[in-house]
């Protein structure tokens, strides 16, 4: 396709000649009904020369290392909350605003953002969230003092700014650069970036600021903290202007090679917005995830808080809890993504994180009291392990909800949700937690996602993208037996090689 059509075409059909006809191993839910989806805007003729080249894992691990960068600058303030708001004389709340601007700026931006991603393509997009992402992370090396707080929040608003260009593009790379059976998984290492970065800056802000009484050397230490960040920033920077590319020159799929073909005027995205607004499965899976990923950033954001309350002194601690259930969250992540391409049990596996997310936000919110660290970071981990490991889930079936409308649509629409519902819990779990304690605030957020898992089951498993794939092969296996009963060669299909 040109470099202005959305690709989520790409990731309709693999080439059987490359991973063999596999009608048997798509499920119940793919097997049914194969007539009733063409290849939107496809032709049914003879197959064309695909190929994956090793350069794909370059550009997605490249991505998941800028994600990383942009993701840890999120809760870098928010992790060591009550330090922050000492050094700048600023409330609770306007420290939580660190936090939640990477939210709010999401929401209107979305739209614009997601319209670049599908005319000019991945490579516009990559450059124009780094060049942000890096202008932000400077800008707050600026602001490491006590009366410079609002250039501080225009440092971090640069840097939301940067995460709107990231957050839909792992399902969109994806779909350009991996074959069919490796769909799930490059999403979950794009979104593994996302979720290593948060864990970063769990981690890492503790370590350099420590909480100390002296405000000339907590801003030495705050200044090392924001130079750091900015020196990986512009490194990644010029590493994605040298190296990343937009698409492999011979498509990974047959659907990919045909959409190719396609005159970029054929593509409408206000008509696939609309289309994806009256998808009533998507919509109910976009407030769903929306309810989930919203709870993981208020309990991400308010940490420090919580923790505090009940553990006096143990910031570093704090950020370890964190470290921890983002480190969970990673391996489910990768392991979810794994699975989903082996077994395309889309909403089964959906459904069953999303009820086990709950149980462990339960466990969580009655064991944060007990007394004993270890028994928080237990909890957390498990916690972390089905919450986090949740977020590829709900942008690979979000995908095969909506095929054949962009990637980036859907997932920003997703996202979009999750921001929304992000800044709702954050502010009011940290009103409930400032009246009645940590407990009902964590229980405030259990409800809500109590309802999302029953939101989750009325979900129809509608995998349209699993129904185009069995489709080309059926196609591709048919004409290539005409054509040996006809005695003609069928075409050669380029091996996985070096780019």
């Amino acid at each position: 396709m040109s470099d202005n059509m959305p690709a989520s075409l790409d990731s309709g059909a693999q080439d059987t000649k490359e991973n063999g006809p596999h009608l048997g191993a798509k499920g119940p839910d793919a097997a049914d009904q194969i007539e009733c989806n063409s290849i939107p805007n496809g032709e049914s003729g003879s197959a064309a020369a695909t190929r994956l080249f090793n350069k794909r894992w370059l550009i997605v691990f490249l991505f998941s290392s800028y994600s990383l960068s942009n993701a840890y600058q999120w809760i870098q303030y928010g992790i060591i909350s009550n330090i922050i708001m000492k050094f700048y004389n600023v409330e609770s709340f306007a420290v939580d605003w660190l936090s939640m601007v990477y939210m709010l700026t999401y929401i209107p931006f979305i739209f614009p953002v997601t319209w670049l991603l599908d005319k000019k393509g991945l490579r516009v997009t990559a450059l124009v969230a780094n060049a942000l992402n890096c202008a932000g992370t400077w800008i707050k090396v600026a602001s490491a003092r006590p009366d410079l707080f609002w250039v501080t929040m225009l440092g971090q608003f640069a840097s939301s700014l940067a995460q709107v260009f990231i957050l839909g593009m792992p399902s969109r790379l994806a779909s350009v650069w991996f074959g069919a059976d490796e769909v799930s998984t490059a999403c979950s290492i794009g979104v593994f970036g996302n979720q290593m970065g948060i864990a970063i800056g769990f981690l890492v802000p503790p370590i350099l600021v420590p909480n100390v009484d002296e405000m000339d050397e907590l801003a030495h230490h705050i200044r090392i903290m924001f130079y750091i960040s900015a020196g990986v920033a512009t490194v990644i920077f010029i590493l994605v202007v040298i190296v990343f590319q937009e698409r492999p020159e011979i498509p990974p799929t047959q659907a990919q090679a045909q959409a190719r073909s396609i005159p970029p005027d054929e593509y409408s995205y206000t008509a696939s917005i609309l289309r994806l607004l009256c998808n009533k499965p998507f919509m109910l899976l976009v407030v769903s995830y929306g309810l989930n990923v919203g709870c993981f950033y208020a309990v991400s954001t308010l940490l420090n808080r919580m923790i505090i309350e009940h553990y006096p002194g143990e910031e570093v601690n704090a950020g370890r809890i964190g470290l921890t259930i983002v480190i969970a969250g990673m391996v489910g992540s990768l392991i979810c993504g794994i699975w989903l391409d082996k077994t395309k049990t889309y909403k089964q596996t959906t459904l069953l994180v999303y009820l086990l997310s709950l149980i462990g936000m339960l466990v969580y919110a009655f064991t944060l009291n007990l007394g004993h660290l270890w028994v928080v970071f237990i909890t957390a981990g498990v916690l972390g392990f089905f919450m986090t490991g949740y977020l590829p889930l709900g942008f690979e079936f979000a995908v095969e909800l909506t095929y054949p409308e962009s990637e980036g649509t859907s997932s920003g629409l997703l996202n979009c949700s999750a921001q929304i519902f992000g800044i709702i819990f954050t502010i009011s779990q940290g009103k409930i937690i400032d009246k009645w304690g940590t407990l009902a605030g964590n229980v405030f957020l259990c409800i809500f996602l109590l309802i999302g898992t029953v939101m989750t089951g009325f979900i129809k498993s509608d995998l349209r993208r699993q129904k185009a794939n069995l489709q080309a092969e059926v196609q591709t296996v048919s004409k290539t037996t005409a054509d040996l009963e006809g005695g003609v060669s069928p075409p050669e299909i380029l091996k996985e090689g070096k780019l």
